[in-house]
C-alpha cells in the first residue's frame, strides 16, 4: 500500500519580532521546519538556507532513505559554514531542524534543537522529538520536574543546533512505522511557549480540516501575545491511490541553459527563478523566511548560494533537472553505495598484496640465532605476526652457546643480522673460531692424541674451519 502526506502549513512573524526567522516546507513526502536563532544576525538566512537545501528530497524514490535526511542536513550545515566564511556578519547564526521523510511505509526522522514533532495516532497524542535544551537535560538527570522546565528562566538555552559552531552536529535519527490516518504536527517554540499543550492537543484532535487547525493554532498564539515567530506544519498520512494526481498550484517556467549559466555565476534573480521552478514541480507549501527568500529575494545570500550550486550541478549533469527523478545508478547517493564495496575490495586486495609481498621479502633475509642451545642460521626475520613466525631454521651448527664468551653469547641471543646466507655462514665461522679458543690443546704423539681421545673432544672442536 503506497502512502503519501496530506499537508498544511502556516507561519507568522508574531507580535514583537521584526523579521521571521522561521522556515518550513511541506510536501507529499517531506516535511521540514527550521527555527533560526533570532538572537543572532542571520537567523532567517540559516533557516531558509537549510530548508531550501532539503526540498529536493520530496519525492517517492529516494535512494537510501534511512541516511538521506541526516546526510543532507550535515551538508546543509556545511553550507551555513560556507555562508559565514563568505560573510563574517553572519557569524553565530544557527537554526533548529525537525524533518520527516516518508519512504514506503516508514517515516524517517532527523532532528536537532528545540522545535518539536507531535503525533496523534491510535488516539494517543505524544511528543516524538526530544528537546536539545539545558532544561531538558536537567529533567533527564532528575534535577527538575517537567512542569518546572516550562517556567525555567533558561528553558530556551540550546545545547545542540545547526550552524557555524559545529562542523558535524549530532542529530537525533529514528525510523517510525507509518499508518494511514495518523496526524503529525511540527512547530517552532513560538507555539509551545505561548499556547498550553492541552489546548494544542484539543485543536489537533477536534479540528478535522488541517488548514483550519493550523490557522487556529497560529491565531491562538497571536491572541496570547506571540512574543516569538510561530510556524506550524501539519500532515496526515494517507493512502496514495492511483486515481489521485495533484497538480502543482503554480508552474514556473523551466530555465534554459543561458539562465542556468547566469545562476551558476551568482545572479540572485536567476538563482531565485531556478529555485522557484524546482519547487513548483510538485505540490507543496513553503512558508516563512524560505518563502521570502525565493519569492521576493529579500534574503539574496540564500537564493544566490543555493542557486549557484544547483545550476552548476544541472549544467554538469550531476543532479536531476527540477521535477525529474534520477536514474538510481546516476544519483550521488547511488554512487556512494556502489563505490564503498569497490573501495573496500580494493583496500582488502591491497592489504593482501602487501602481506604477500612482505612475507616474500622476509624469506630473502637471514640472521644468526640460537636453537636448542646451539648457534643456528635462520631464514626470515626474528619477528612474529600473532601466532605466525616470520622465520624458520635453515642450518644448525655444532657451536654450543655456552662455548662462547659472554659478549658473543649475548649477540647471538639478540640475533645477528646477515645480508644473505653466505654472510650468515661467515658469521658462524667467526663464532666457531671464537669457540675453538676454549678447546683442549692436543700435542702430537701424546697420550691425548690417540684416536680414541680425539673422539672425546666436543664436536665443534673437531669441526674443520672453512
Amino acid at each position: 500500500m503506497a502512502l503519501k502526506l496530506k499537508f498544511a502549513a502556516k507561519s507568522d512573524v508574531g507580535r514583537i519580532r521584526k523579521k521571521n526567522d522561521d522556515s518550513a516546507y511541506a510536501g507529499e513526502y517531506l516535511a521540514v521546519l527550521a527555527d533560526g536563532m533570532g538572537g543572532h544576525v542571520g537567523g532567517d538566512v540559516a533557516s531558509a538556507s537549510t530548508v531550501l537545501d532539503l526540498v529536493h528530497l520530496d519525492h517517492a524514490d529516494i535512494i537510501d532513505p534511512q541516511n538521506a535526511l541526516p546526510d543532507e542536513i550535515q551538508a546543509a550545515n556545511l553550507v551555513l559554514n560556507e555562508l559565514v566564511g563568505a560573510n563574517p556578519k553572519l557569524s553565530g547564526m544557527g537554526t533548529t531542524v525537525t524533518s520527516l521523510l516518508l519512504s514506503g511505509s516508514t517515516l524517517h526522522m532527523a532532528h536537532i534543537g528545540d522545535s518539536r514533532a507531535y503525533r496523534l495516532k491510535h488516539n494517543n497524542f505524544e511528543q516524538i522529538s526530544r528537546d536539545h535544551t539545558f532544561v531538558q537535560r536537567l529533567v533527564d538527570e532528575g534535577r527538575i520536574k517537567p512542569a518546572e522546565a516550562e517556567v525555567h528562566p533558561h528553558k530556551n538555552v540550546l545545547l545542540r543546533v545547526l550552524g557555524d559552531s559545529d562542523a558535524s552536529p549530532e542529530l537525533d535519527v529514528q525510523q517510525i512505522d507509518a499508518e494511514p490516518g495518523e496526524r503529525w504536527m511540527l512547530c517552532s517554540d513560538g507555539l509551545t511557549d505561548a499556547v498550553p499543550l492541552p489546548i494544542i492537543e484539543q485543536i489537533i484532535r477536534n479540528t478535522a480540516d488541517m488548514d483550519e487547525a493550523v490557522n487556529d493554532l497560529v491565531a491562538t498564539t497571536l491572541k496570547n501575545g506571540a512574543p516569538d515567530n510561530v510556524t506550524v506544519v501539519m500532515f496526515e498520512v494517507v493512502e496514495d491511490t492511483a486515481d489521485e494526481f495533484s497538480e502543482p498550484s503554480v508552474q514556473e517556467p523551466a530555465p534554459d541553459t543561458a539562465q542556468l549559466a547566469i545562476a551558476a555565476e551568482g545572479d540572485v534573480e536567476a538563482s531565485a527563478s531556478l529555485l522557484r521552478h524546482e519547487i513548483s514541480q510538485r505540490p507543496h507549501l513553503l512558508v516563512g523566511a524560505a518563502q521570502l527568500a525565493t519569492q521576493t529575494g529579500q534574503i539574496p545570500v540564500v537564493t544566490q548560494h543555493t542557486g549557484e550550486r544547483r545550476a552548476a550541478a544541472l549544467l554538469t549533469h550531476r543532479s536531476p533537472a527540477a521535477g525529474q527523478i534520477l536514474d538510481p545508478l546516476e544519483s550521488p547517493t547511488a554512487h556512494r553505495r556502489w563505490m564503498m564495496p569497490i573501495l573496500l575490495t580494493l583496500a582488502a586486495f591491497l592489504v593482501v598484496a602487501l602481506a604477500v609481498w612482505g612475507y616474500m621479502w622476509t624469506q630473502t633475509q637471514y640472521f644468526v640465532g640460537t636453537v636448542d642451545n646451539k648457534v643456528a642460521i635462520y631464514k626470515g626475520v626474528p619477528q612474529e605476526l600473532g601466532p605466525i613466525s616470520l622465520s624458520e631454521v635453515d642450518t644448525v651448527s655444532q657451536v654450543p652457546l655456552e662455548s662462547l664468551p659472554e659478549y658473543s653469547r649475548q649477540r647471538v641471543e639478540a640475533t645477528i643480522s646477515a645480508d644473505n646466507r653466505e654472510h650468515a655462514q661467515m658469521i658462524i665461522q667467526e663464532l666457531l673460531v671464537t669457540a675453538k679458543q676454549n678447546c683442549p690443546v692436543q700435542v702430537p704423539g701424546s697420550k691425548g692424541s690417540t684416536s680414541s681421545n680425539q673422539t672425546q673432544l666436543p664436536a665443534y672442536c673437531q669441526e674443520i674451519m672453512q
